[in-house]
C-alpha cells in the first residue's frame, strides 16, 4: 500500500453495534496456543495476568512508561484484550485495543510524538479515519518462555487485527519500535514512512506509526480463524479453562468487507 492510500482512506460502512458481546476464543494451529478475547470487566482474573505479563515484559527493557500501568490497571481505557494460553494453561502473550476513538486526542500516538515535528501529520491521518471508525493496540507482548514464540509473535500480531472486526471499524493504528515493524508488516501494517521515528518511551528506541486497514482482505486462513471465532458458542474452552460466557447473547455475523 502507497503512502497515497493511507492518506485518502476509501469509505468503509460501519454500523453502530458492538460485536463482541461476551467472551469467545479460538484455537491457533501456527503457535499452538488458544486465543481468548474478552472485555477486563468480564474476564478479571485474565485481565490481571495479562497485566502481570505485560509489566514483566516491559519491565525487562525498562520501558514501563510506555506501558503506564497504572492507568491502564482498572481496565476501563481498554475495549478489549486477548491473550494466548498455552496447552500448560498459562498466559504466554497478550494485546489490548483502545477505542473506537471520538476525537484524535484520545490517541496515545498523539502523547508519544508529542512536540516532534511530525506531530501535525500524525494528528492528520487519526482525523482523517475517524469517521471511518478507528482503534488504537497498546501492551502487546509475549513470554520469553513460549514454546513456540516465533510463531506466536505472529498469530499476536495478527489476531490482534480481529480488533476492527469486533469493535466494527475500519482502522487500527499501533506504534512500535523499529526492529518489530518486520514481524507487524506480515499481519498487513503498513508503515506511514513519511512520518519520521520519535524516541519513545526514550532514546534507546525508534518508534513508528503503523495502520492496518480493515477493507484490506485477509488471507483465506486469517478469513476462516476469524469466521471460527465469530461463531464460537456459549461453552467451556478446555484449553483455556475458562467458560466463553453465560449470558446467551448470539454473535452477529459479520458482512462481507470490500
Amino acid at each position: 500500500m502507497s503512502v497515497e492510500q493511507l492518506t485518502n482512506p476509501q469509505m468503509d460502512v460501519r454500523s453502530t453495534e458492538t460485536i463482541l458481546d461476551r467472551t469467545l476464543s479460538v484455537w491457533d494451529p501456527r503457535s499452538e496456543c488458544r486465543f481468548v478475547v474478552a472485555r477486563p470487566s468480564d474476564e478479571s482474573t485474565l485481565w490481571e495476568e495479562y497485566l502481570e505479563g505485560a509489566l514483566a515484559g516491559y519491565r525487562k527493557y525498562g520501558a514501563e512508561k510506555a506501558l503506564e500501568y497504572r492507568r491502564i490497571q482498572a481496565g476501563d481505557t481498554t475495549a478489549l484484550f486477548f491473550v494466548a494460553i498455552d496447552p500448560n494453561g498459562s498466559v504466554a502473550a497478550g494485546v489490548r485495543a483502545q477505542g473506537p476513538y471520538l476525537v484524535a486526542d484520545q490517541a496515545h500516538a498523539i502523547t508519544e510524538w508529542g512536540t516532534d515535528p511530525g506531530a501535525p501529520a500524525v494528528r492528520r491521518m487519526i482525523e482523517d479515519r475517524l469517521p471511518f471508525g478507528v482503534v488504537e493496540a497498546k501492551g502487546a507482548w509475549v513470554a520469553d518462555t513460549a514454546a513456540r514464540r516465533g510463531e506466536l509473535v505472529g498469530a499476536l500480531g495478527r489476531i490482534a487485527t480481529f480488533s476492527m472486526d469486533l469493535l466494527d471499524v475500519q482502522f487500527m493504528l499501533a506504534t512500535a519500535a523499529s526492529h518489530v515493524l518486520d514481524t507487524w508488516r506480515t499481519t498487513g501494517g503498513v508503515v506511514a514512512d513519511h512520518i519520521a521515528p520519535v524516541p519513545y518511551p526514550d532514546d534507546r528506541y525508534e518508534t513508528r506509526l503503523m495502520w492496518w486497514d480493515r477493507s484490506r482482505r485477509r488471507g483465506r486462513a486469517e478469513s476462516m480463524q476469524l469466521a471460527q471465532l465469530l461463531l464460537a458458542t456459549s461453552r467451556p474452552t478446555p484449553s483455556a479453562g475458562i467458560a466463553t460466557g453465560t449470558g446467551g447473547n448470539v454473535v452477529r455475523p459479520m458482512r462481507s468487507v470490500s
